[in-house]
């Protein structure tokens, strides 16, 4: 099929007929709404390193228009390192089909990868096609409709009053602020990581929630326009804040930093908390 506006031949190869006619409609469609140009000669890894240069700049953000946390760039450089260029780093980018990357689903989840593997290691391949086909460089989306492993996991059990009351104070002093602000304010691990003695306003009740914390980058913004926000403190938690404040000494930097400005160590925190769990659930 010509391409007048690129004055080259756009053509791909089909495991079927119907495969080659349904691209061949959508592509003069494309064509006619100038929303599609003629693919290069380059490669899938080609592609992925001028996507990541792209996000690792800024150039190129998320679907809401907000610059990827370093967590998941990093997150999305390893799966295509590890697993999918190795694996389709050789073809070319705009000859890539469906059935390329289904069949790569499909020997990731018969070499025992956990589903949510499978579905995070393709996360970057949506990502750089997406962006593809919203810049007219392919006419369809081959990551759509790919046919992926469910994903099977025990639904978290939300704690009663009493058992999170009795759990907190069986908990170490130094921890339980910590703890009391996940459960009573809805804080996520990189917020509570993150808090300043600023954000909280013990006198109006209320948490200030500006940031997260990266393990490589430090402080960072929230993913969203929701990330940032306001809670109230309940009467519950202002308790515990106030205790640790008092304890702590803390009147500037991080709330629940080892100083004032090196955040506690999760894998400390959750260790001890299961240790304390399991032996009130002994007893």
């Amino acid at each position: 099929m010509w391409s007048a506006r690129d004055g080259k031949r756009l053509f791909k190869t089909f495991a079927s007929l119907a495969e080659a006619k349904a691209w061949r409609t959508e592509a003069q469609v494309a064509l006619r709404r100038g929303t599609m140009r003629a693919g290069s000669s380059g490669t899938l890894r080609e592609a992925a390193e001028a996507w990541l240069d792209g996000v690792k700049s800024g150039a190129i953000r998320n679907r809401s228009g907000h610059l990827y946390k370093p967590s998941a760039i990093r997150g999305y450089e390893a799966s295509l390192v590890m697993r999918v260029l190795p694996e389709l780093g050789g073809l070319r980018f705009s000859e890539i089909r469906r059935v390329d990357l289904q069949d790569f689903a499909d020997r990731l989840s018969a070499d025992g990868l956990d589903p949510s593997t499978v579905r995070n290691t393709l996360m970057p391949l949506r990502a750089i096609c997406r962006r593809a086909l919203a810049r007219g460089e392919v006419a369809v989306n081959p990551t759509s409709g790919l046919e992926l492993p469910a994903m099977k996991g025990a639904r978290d059990r939300i704690a009663s009053p009493t058992e999170a009351s009795e759990f907190l104070e069986a908990l170490p002093e130094r921890d339980r602020a910590i703890w009391a602000t996940a459960m009573y304010a809805g804080l996520r691990r990189g917020e509570l990581l993150a808090l300043r003695c600023e954000d909280v306003d013990l006198a109006a009740g209320i948490i200030h929630v500006e940031r997260s914390w990266d393990a490589k980058s430090g402080a960072v913004g929230p993913k969203s326009r929701a990330g940032r926000r306001t809670v109230p403190i309940p009467a519950a938690l202002r308790d515990y804040l106030v205790e640790h404040k008092l304890r702590s000494g803390h009147h500037g930097g991080l709330v629940f930093g080892t100083s004032y400005t090196q955040p506690f160590t999760p894998s400390n925190v959750r260790n001890l908390a299961r240790s304390v769990a399991r032996a009130s659930a002994a007893v």
